[in-house]
């Protein structure tokens, strides 16, 4: 008999069918036998009167909670029954896995008159037993709605002729700024393992693919320890040729996070909402865009935010945070584009204006920068110069090779996945990673 996922076990009734599944909960009296299965598709509620099933009864008392179980039974609808109206009657039950007594407290267990509550594991504890921990309908949701999200923007990114392409995570020389990268031995020479797939995306530009996308892992070597840094972590990056400005790098982006968002919001919004009392919010466009300037100069306005000049050449971090304040006051949104940023804090690689200042943008969403972005610099000479500027022109020679035999303006951006999972659920970022990686978490 094939399985029957349990979320379509409802449209069977008085069928017979067979399910698989993990045992959430058990009550077990003298004459009933109550427990509670599940699979990734949803719950059900298995009842079994001993005295007309005796021959179930040892199996059935064998089971603990997380056990593994495969059921054959009747679909039964029944109005008492609270989870779904639903009921499943077995005539065979078979325990494939005994689990034992769990290491960790997956939700808090709240009180009754016979026992204390039970409080949660911290997030280090459970994971430390990540396998155990993601069996939960929150966390298992998380990866749904991480699922749909990248799912949704490579649709729009391909129903509008991008080109996937994987880049090379083992590289030769340091990528972008020739710090902050993970060192490896590579057979009788050093190796580093890619800060961002940034050079690549521009040699497929210089290549002729004029759009493509790369979705992939990336590797910090920063030992920072915030709620929102990894030490790896997927990226999610954009690249453009023949573009007129910056604007179409921003328009890009604001239809590609529309797309993805619609399709959470339709799909898993309610959900969400149910879960973790976070709405999903639809963007509209354009997304406010300000300067830095114009940032720093409201913030102080609005908050009494201020810090000195010499700091102004990028957002701080309480900056980001107050902004998602300023930004909804003042235009009602939750995405904020910010525009001309100093050199110092801008890659070598961003073209800049007539007036020095490059030409790209952060956006941050909800108080947190999702992306930089920029339209890059693609003429030779002056790139080469650049480079040279912030003393990495040997570093990155192979790089500007790739613009000597004729390269489009082209601009383009990265998101952090796991960032923007994040910021959906209001979580930490190690809650929204499947395996969370930092200086010192390289374990299961």
């Amino acid at each position: 008999m094939e399985r029957t996922r349990i979320n379509d076990v409802k449209e069977k009734n008085g069928e017979i069918v067979k399910v698989h599944g993990w045992v959430e909960n058990i009550r077990n009296s003298k004459a009933m036998f109550f427990m509670v299965i599940k699979d990734i598709t949803g719950k059900l509620q298995v009842t079994v009167e001993k005295e007309k099933s005796p021959e179930l009864v040892p199996a059935l008392e064998s089971l603990t909670a997380d056990s593994v179980v495969t059921i054959t039974g009747t679909v039964v609808l029944n109005d008492y029954v609270k989870l779904n109206g639903v009921e499943l009657i077995p005539n065979e039950v078979v325990v494939e896995t005994i689990a034992e007594a769990l290491p960790i407290v997956r939700k808090r267990i709240p009180e009754t008159k016979k026992q204390a509550a039970v409080e949660r594991s911290s997030i280090d504890q459970r994971i430390d037993y990540r396998w155990v921990d993601l069996r939960t309908e929150e966390n298992q949701l998380i990866f749904k709605v991480q699922t749909a999200f990248v799912g949704a923007m490579r649709n729009y990114l391909i129903e509008n002729n991008y080109i996937e392409i994987h880049t090379p995570k083992l590289i030769g020389a340091a990528s972008e700024s020739g710090s902050d990268v993970f060192e490896v031995d590579y057979f009788d020479k050093k190796a580093y393992l890619a800060q961002s797939p940034q050079f690549y995306k521009q040699m497929a530009m210089a290549s002729g693919f004029e759009r493509i996308f790369e979705v992939g892992p990336v590797f910090r070597a920063e030992k920072s320890y915030t709620s929102k840094h990894a030490t790896e972590f997927t990226g999610f990056d954009i690249e453009i040729s023949f573009i007129n400005g910056l604007e179409d790098v921003m328009d890009a982006e604001e239809d590609m996070l529309i797309a993805g968002l619609t399709e959470i919001k339709n799909k898993y919004g309610d959900k969400i909402k149910e879960l973790f009392g976070m709405d999903v919010i639809i963007p509209t466009k354009p997304f406010p865009r300000v300067t830095l300037e114009e940032l720093y100069k409201g913030l102080e306005e609005d908050f009494g935010y201020t810090i000195p000049d010499s700091e102004k050449v990028d957002v701080t971090t309480e900056a980001e945070k107050l902004s998602f304040e300023w930004c909804k006051k003042h235009f009602g949104h939750e995405f904020l584009f910010v525009t001309k940023f100093g050199t110092e804090k801008r890659p070598f690689y961003h073209m800049r204006d007539e007036d020095g200042i490059p030409v790209g943008y952060d956006l941050i969403w909800r108080g947190v920068e999702i992306t930089t972005g920029a339209q890059r610099e693609h003429r030779y000479d002056i790139l080469k110069a650049q480079a040279k500027e912030k003393g990495l022109d040997e570093d990155v020679k192979f790089y500007l090779e790739f613009f000597k035999y004729g390269c489009p303006a082209h601009g383009g951006f990265g998101l952090g996945v796991d960032r923007l999972t994040m910021l959906i659920f209001g979580l930490p970022i190690k809650e929204c990673m499947f395996l969370f990686r930092s200086p010192v978490r390289l374990t299961p």
